[in-house]
């Protein structure tokens, strides 16, 4: 092909994300727990290769909507749509043999276990030997400062490194959507730039995530759609960047 015909080739069209398959889907979810109707009928969908945030202040609901997904808290009412499919009454341990795949809150990185441990304990779904010592090097490629510190144990980590060691544990798995749950929270703000850093690498990676954060302006800026929750319901949502310009978002939550 010459310079000039190169010149003149249009660019190959990207796919318009509408038509990306739904991943999972949430319809009508009520949730509640000790006497509190902490989830009062949440509808949202991710669609395959999106990063989409979730945001609010506390007591929202936000959490509690992660963990109802990830079969960590029973819902009242409503579905849960993963891969076309109902997943209403399954166990986390089946969603994440599945690849639905949660970093809670806190991290809860194995203490007593060396980086490389807690690792290999995010893979206990699998049994490819080769696979899984080929995907621990890619997490040590991703996230540099776990080389540096494979033998250590986890308890001793800071705050931040924890926090690239849980999300890294939760790679190991394979996951098709990763939900994030407050991962900047706590966090000195040069860590706070590295995990948001991260949170973008692993979405170019390809990547469908559920981002929950309260430092909404980090999220929105990254998220190609977000979803703002109040008192456990979705009170707006549309592309992260239309989100981050909104008045009333910014008036709520940016404090503008």
């Amino acid at each position: 092909m010459t310079q000039t015909q190169m010149a003149h080739t249009p660019a190959p069209a990207q796919p318009d994300p509408q038509t990306r398959p739904v991943l999972l889907q949430v319809q009508g979810l009520k949730v509640a727990y000790g006497g509190i109707q902490a989830v009062k009928g949440v509808d949202l969908q991710v669609r395959e290769g999106e990063l989409v945030t979730l945001i609010g202040s506390n007591g929202a609901g936000k959490t509690t909507t992660m963990k109802a997904i990830t079969g960590g808290l029973a819902m009242n009412d409503g579905d849960i749509q993963y891969l076309g499919r109902s997943i209403r009454g399954q166990g986390a341990w089946d969603l994440v043999r599945r690849g639905l795949v949660m970093v809670p809150e806190g991290r809860g990185v194995f203490a007593r276990m060396t980086i490389t441990e807690n690792l290999l304990m995010g893979a206990y779904t699998r049994t490819d030997k080769a696979g899984i010592a080929a995907d621990v090097e890619r997490m040590f490629g991703i996230f540099p400062r776990l080389r540096e510190r494979r033998d250590q144990l986890a308890g001793t980590m800071s705050g931040g490194e924890q926090q690239m060691l849980a999300m890294a544990r939760a790679l190991m798995s394979q996951p098709k959507v990763l939900l994030l749950d407050e991962p900047s929270m706590g966090l000195s703000p040069i860590m706070v730039d590295k995990i948001f850093e991260v949170v973008r690498d692993v979405y170019q990676l390809g990547v469908t995530i559920v981002l929950v954060e309260q430092n909404a302006s980090r999220a929105l800026a990254i998220a190609d759609r977000g979803y703002v929750m109040e008192s456990g319901l979705i009170s707006m949502s549309g592309a992260g960047r239309e989100l981050l310009e909104d008045p009333r978002v910014r008036a709520a939550y940016l404090g503008e």
